[in-house]
C-alpha cells in the first residue's frame, strides 16, 4: 500500500501522449500510477483522453466504452494494487441514452483505493472552438454535455473539485467548488498548441489565486496522432498562484506536497471568500441610454 511521506500528503500528476491504441495507452498510464505509488504518492492524476484520443468522430465513439466495462475495471484493479486514488481526467464514456443519441460523455471519474468510483463528473462545458487556419473543434458534434457540478469529495490530499479542460476558462465552475469547500481543483486537460502556449499557465495560475485552492493540471503532451499535437506543460499552482511543480517534455510525472495549513494561512491573510458581495453579482443589466436633451 503506497503512503503519504511526511505530514502534508503527496500527490503525482501525469503526463502522457494518448493515441488511438488503448492498450498501449493502459500500459503506458498504469506504469505511471506504479511509480508514484512506490514514491509515496495517495493520489495520482492522469490527463484527459487518459484512455485514448481517436484520429476523427467516427473512432472516438466506437471506441467509447460504459463504466462498468473493461477498461475502467483495469483501472480499478489497479488502484487496488497499488493503494491509491486515482483520477482519471477524460472517459469517453457511453451511457444508458447510447442507443438513442449515438453521443458519448467526457466523464472525470475518481476512484478511491478500494477501486471504487468515488465521483463522477461529466463535463458541463464543450470546446467548440475555431481558430482560423490553426485549430477547429466542435466536441459537441459528439459528445453530450454534463447537467451538474459535483461536490468536492474528501481525499488523503483534501477536498477535491472536479473539472476538465475546457472548464477551466469559465471561473463560475471553480468559484462554485470553491464556496462547497473546495482545496484543491483539479484541470486534467488536452490543450492544443496555440491554446496552451497562450493560456495555459496563465488560467491555472488565476483560478488558484481566486480561489485559494492548489490546483492539479495534467495534460497530454506531444503527437497524439497524425492530425493532432498537444501542449503538455503538466503542473500544480498553490493557492497563492506560485507553480511548484511542472513537467519537461513527454511523459512522464511531477509531483507535489499539498500543505493545507498554508492554504489556510493565504486564506487568512486575504479573506477573498468572506469579501463577496453575492447580494450584487448578477444584478447588473443594461441600462436604456438617456434620451437627448
Amino acid at each position: 500500500m503506497a503512503v503519504s511521506l511526511g505530514p502534508k500528503p503527496l500527490v503525482a500528476v501525469g503526463q502522457v501522449t494518448s493515441t488511438p491504441d488503448k492498450e498501449q495507452n493502459f500500459s503506458g498510464c498504469a506504469a505511471l500510477v506504479r511509480a508514484a505509488a512506490r514514491r509515496g504518492a495517495c493520489l495520482v492524476f492522469l490527463p484527459e483522453g487518459f484512455d485514448y484520443i481517436g484520429r476523427d468522430s467516427v473512432q472516438t465513439l466506437s471506441l467509447a466504452e460504459s463504466l462498468d466495462g473493461e477498461l475502467m475495471a483495469r483501472y480499478s484493479a489497479l488502484a487496488r494494487d497499488c493503494g491509491v486514488w486515482l483520477s482519471l481526467g477524460g472517459f469517453h464514456e457511453r451511457r444508458a441514452d447510447w442507443l438513442s443519441t449515438q453521443r458519448i460523455y467526457n466523464c472525470h471519474v475518481l476512484l478511491d483505493p478500494t477501486g471504487r468510483v468515488a465521483a463522477a463528473y461529466r463535463k458541463t462545458h464543450l470546446c467548440d472552438v475555431e481558430l482560423e487556419g490553426r485549430v477547429t473543434m466542435k466536441e459537441s458534434s459528439f459528445t453530450n454535455p454534463g447537467t451538474e457540478i459535483v461536490p468536492p469529495i474528501s481525499t488523503p490530499a483534501g477536498m477535491l473539485g472536479l473539472s476538465i479542460c475546457y472548464d477551466l476558462r469559465f471561473p463560475e465552475i471553480s468559484l462554485a467548488l470553491r464556496h462547497a469547500g473546495a482545496e484543491i481543483l483539479t484541470y486534467p486537460s488536452a490543450f492544443t498548441f496555440p491554446t496552451g502556449s497562450a493560456h495555459w499557465e496563465v488560467l491555472l495560475r488565476a483560478r488558484a489565486i481566486e480561489t485559494q485552492c492548489y490546483v492539479v493540471a495534467a495534460a497530454q503532451t506531444g503527437r497524439n496522432h497524425e492530425g493532432r499535437v498537444s501542449y503538455g506543460h503538466t503542473l500544480v499552482a498553490d493557492p497563492w498562484g506560485t507553480v511548484v511543480a511542472q513537467c519537461s517534455e513527454g511523459p512522464g510525472l511531477c509531483y507535489a506536497e499539498i500543505d493545507l495549513e498554508y492554504l489556510r494561512h493565504v486564506r487568512r491573510e486575504i479573506p477573498v471568500q468572506s469579501h463577496r458581495r453575492a447580494d450584487l453579482y448578477g444584478t447588473v443589466e443594461l441600462q436604456a441610454a438617456p434620451s437627448a436633451p
